[in-house]
């Protein structure tokens, strides 16, 4: 049994808590959302505390044989790839733990050649002496594979399904395994057998009307608590940015429904951590960081090499899966001294990690630079 077995029914079968996000939803007026937003602050502090977990995404690899039309690493796109190797990895994660960074999210497209189960584990076992808590955002993998990134010294799996809409979801996924609506909703459940402590949910919201998108993924969530009850979740929902691909979202999500929509996920599930990227503008950050976030990034780059230079080079393109080398004299005009590879999206708040602490601390919360480390699972 597994949350396949009942999604396609998931809005007929509704549980109290997601009968109660449902009711959340329900359009509201201006006195009415800011009732829910002192609620959602309350809420947070009470279960979180005045605290903010800092983390910075580290892109190893924008290869990938998917092709999945609103992202800008899709196989179609003609962008400038490149794969880190794995002293160029800690070359980047020395460069953030300089920062202050000890809570790193290592994010790659799905392409084995270039991503392997082998390769990821070495990128995990090169850092985990500087880094303590290291996350995953890759292909989906089987069970013992994950088990295998556990043991690397990996805390954290995360996994967004995209879309919840089955019909939407094989519109914008044309090639490529990720085409599977199944084997991606599965992933959280097989990442729980492989041991992850943390794992992080989501849906990328401009793809799909909102509503119903966040009706499932609160379904997705709910079945998760309660059938694989032994670990931390996170919720996340970032918003269609800029893109290599020039997609354009045919669903809008407005300020005031985003805020609805992370108030109603607060008051429903106090307990889950609620991420915020640097997809979104700097005031909507500060105001979302006292009501209702838990955890954001700072500082990001979505490209591999985006912090040091590291892989530069190395740029070449990836035509039918094979690699097609730059020619500096054809592309000399795109290939400058600053030339890196292309990122996945563009980000919307550019501060730097100083400038998120000092903001933080005007808002009366705690910077968390570090709140998880391996030697807490020793038994000697």
């Amino acid at each position: 049994m597994s949350f396949v077995n009942t999604f396609d029914n998931h809005a007929n079968c509704l549980i109290p808590s997601t009968r109660k996000f449902k009711q959340l939803l329900n359009p509201v007026n201006a006195e009415e959302l800011e009732e829910l937003a002192r609620l959602s602050a309350s809420i947070t502090r009470q279960h979180f505390g005045h605290t903010m977990r800092l983390f910075a995404p580290l892109y190893l690899s924008n290869e990938c044989v998917n092709n999945c039309t609103y992202c800008g690493f899709s196989r179609s796109n003609a962008i400038l790839r490149v794969t880190l190797n794995i002293d160029q990895v800690v070359t980047e994660a020395s460069h953030l733990h300089s920062l202050g960074f000890r809570s790193l999210l290592l994010v790659a497209g799905e392409h084995p050649k270039f991503v392997s189960e082998g390769y990821l584990g070495e990128c995990i076992k090169a850092i985990r002496d500087l880094i303590p808590s290291i996350a995953l955002e890759v292909g989906p993998m089987e069970t013992p594979e994950y088990s295998n990134m556990v043991e690397a010294g990996c805390e954290t799996l995360v996994v967004y399904q995209e879309t919840y809409n089955r019909n939407t979801y094989t519109k914008l996924h044309t090639s490529g395994p990720k085409k599977d609506f199944n084997w991606r909703l599965e992933c959280p459940e097989r990442a729980y057998r492989g041991g992850f402590r943390r794992i992080g949910i989501g849906a990328l919201f401009g793809l799909s009307e909102w509503r119903n998108e966040a009706l499932a993924l609160a379904s997705h969530l709910a079945y998760l608590q309660q059938n694989c009850w032994k670990v931390n979740y996170t919720v996340s929902f970032p918003r269609i940015r800029p893109a290599a691909g020039g997609f354009n979202p045919n669903h809008n999500l407005t300020d005031k429904d985003f805020l609805q929509l992370i108030f109603a996920f607060r008051i429903t599930f106090p307990e889950v951590g609620i991420i915020l990227s640097t997809r979104e503008s700097k005031p909507l950050r500060d105001n979302l960081s006292k009501l209702g976030i838990t955890s954001m990034s700072a500082g990001s780059h979505t490209e591999p090499g985006g912090y040091t230079g590291e892989g530069a080079d190395d740029l070449h393109y990836t035509v039918r899966g094979r690699r097609v080398d730059v020619d500096n004299k054809n592309d000399s005009e795109s290939l400058c001294s600053a030339q890196l590879a292309t990122e996945q999206f563009e980000i919307n708040d550019d501060r730097s990690p100083n400038q998120i602490c000092e903001m933080l601390i005007e808002n009366q919360l705690d910077p968390v630079w570090k709140d998880w480390d391996q030697s807490i699972l020793c038994t000697n």
